[in-house]
């Protein structure tokens, strides 16, 4: 399902119009966007969370000439499902 899927679902289970859907899909988000750039965790009891996570530097390879290269440190974002729905996918 990509995001025009989503809206026509939630437009026609809701009754509200495409357009407003996806006014409140955008708007959700860039709230989840904006709450993890910075640093804060979006949490929906029973569906799940979204937050962001440190990975740590690390060695690689450049696949074509084989020299170790460097990973850096970065943050990357993560959700983490919860307990509904990891029922309903089971």
């Amino acid at each position: 399902m990509n995001k025009t899927d989503l809206i026509n679902s939630i437009a026609g289970k809701s009754g509200l119009t495409k357009k407003d859907v996806e006014a409140v899909l955008n708007n959700f988000m860039g709230e989840v966007t904006d709450a993890l750039s910075k640093g804060d965790k979006v949490q929906l009891i029973g569906f799940g969370t979204f937050e962001t996570r440190k990975r740590n530097s690390r060695l690689g390879r450049n696949p074509q000439t084989g020299k170790e290269i460097e990973i850096p440190e970065t943050t990357v974002p993560a959700f983490k499902a919860g307990n509904k729905l990891k029922e309903a996918v089971k």
